[in-house]
């Protein structure tokens, strides 16, 4: 009675060895299907990014990955922005993208430094060197849904050869994010675009003493009014926000530095001369210090407000420089009692709003700067 069952048991080996290398054919099929879908995806995004003016080379490009992922590894990249006058050059190290195999639309790209950013041909005059960088993108070419780009202990130095500013440290933080996703609409008809930046200790003392000591902030955003998700240029892009009276919507920001504390909401666009318009309300902890960055008593010494305290001296010769320095103090309590109280995340608040007219920036009645035309 063992026999037979010993014999039946014996031809189901041939069953099975059939059916693994039959799966092992499908599986390799599929893989090099899937990587041949990845390869066309990059070919796509490559040739939708040059009609941009956004020209995208490697020295050497190999697939592999075999078998549970496809691997597409890009030595020395360089992007030639070829819409910029002069033309610039982005190069880096190595970059390397990665798609799973049932998701070959989905690329998740390590980038390796330094990177470097020239004139085309010329001495670099930026570097940016990072712990990890990578970049994300979902969707196809013509439809893309999503896209992101994050970096950890990143840091931006100026190195332009004869340059007064060479080896000046432009930014540095833990981390930075920034992700893009497509809300409503569709790539090519009326997309909402949600937007998210993110920072982690950053700092940039060489763009603004505000933002010279380290900085973490959180800003969601969201772009309505654009009529498709074509390839332009940055300044093209710039254009048509402003030609469509396209407004970035804040849902919510929130920034803190040290003990000081800002949140806003509101909206902000570009006017026909390419500076900013609109309006933030900030509610802010810790107003004083933002004061004394923006420089109070230099700027009570500009513009009109120092216009009327020179007229003093016309009184009483000496009562201008005595004006100066109490106008800083005067205007702190000012903005306190203009401002509406209330308490931020349990601690005392006053809430101003942020005004951005023709690029001039005035925080309730207080002017603290201007943002210069973006393009």
């Amino acid at each position: 009675m063992r026999e037979p069952t010993v014999v039946r048991r014996r031809r189901k080996w041939p069953v099975l060895a059939a059916a693994a290398v039959t799966l092992a054919i499908a599986w390799i099929g599929m893989w090099f299907v899937a990587a041949s879908r990845v390869d066309k995806t990059i070919a796509g995004w490559r040739e939708q990014e040059a009609r941009a003016g956004r020209v995208y080379d490697c020295t050497d490009q190999t697939v592999g990955g075999f078998p549970f992922w496809i691997e597409v590894r890009c030595t020395h990249p360089l992007v030639t922005l070829r819409r910029e006058v002069p033309p610039l050059a982005i190069r880096a190290a190595n970059l390397v993208a990665v798609a799973q195999i049932f998701a070959p639309t989905s690329l998740a790209a390590r980038i390796e430094g330094p990177l470097t950013v020239s004139e085309e041909n010329g001495p670099p005059q930026l570097v940016a060197n990072w712990a990890f960088a990578e970049a994300k993108l979902h969707g196809t070419p013509g439809s893309p849904d999503f896209a992101s780009m994050s970096a950890d202990r990143i840091s931006i130095d100026r190195t332009g050869e004869g340059s007064n500013v060479a080896g000046e440290r432009l930014l540095r933080a833990d981390r930075i994010e920034l992700i893009a996703r497509l809300a409503d609409g569709s790539a090519a008809a009326d997309p909402v675009i949600d937007l998210l930046l993110r920072l982690g200790a950053a700092a940039a003392p060489a763009v603004h003493p505000l933002v010279a000591e380290p900085t973490d902030a959180e800003i969601a955003g969201r772009v309505r009014g654009l009529p498709a998700l074509t390839p332009r240029s940055a300044t093209a892009w710039l254009e048509q926000l402003r030609t469509r009276g396209t407004n970035i919507e804040i849902g919510k920001a929130r920034v803190q530095q040290g003990e000081a504390i800002a949140v806003s909401t509101g909206a902000l666009g570009l006017n026909a001369r390419g500076t900013i318009d609109g309006q933030l309300q900030l509610t802010i902890v810790g107003v004083e210090k933002i004061l004394k960055a923006l420089d109070i008593e230099r700027l009570v010494s500009e513009g009109n407000i120092g216009q009327k305290l020179n007229s003093l001296d016309r009184v009483i010769p000496g009562l201008s420089q005595f004006a100066r320095k109490n106008a800083a103090p005067g205007i702190i309590a000012g903005l306190g009692a203009i401002g509406q109280s209330t308490t931020l995340e349990g601690q005392p608040a006053v809430s101003v709003p942020l005004r951005f007219t023709d690029g001039n920036a005035s925080l309730g009645p207080i002017p603290v700067g201007r943002v210069p035309p973006l393009f």
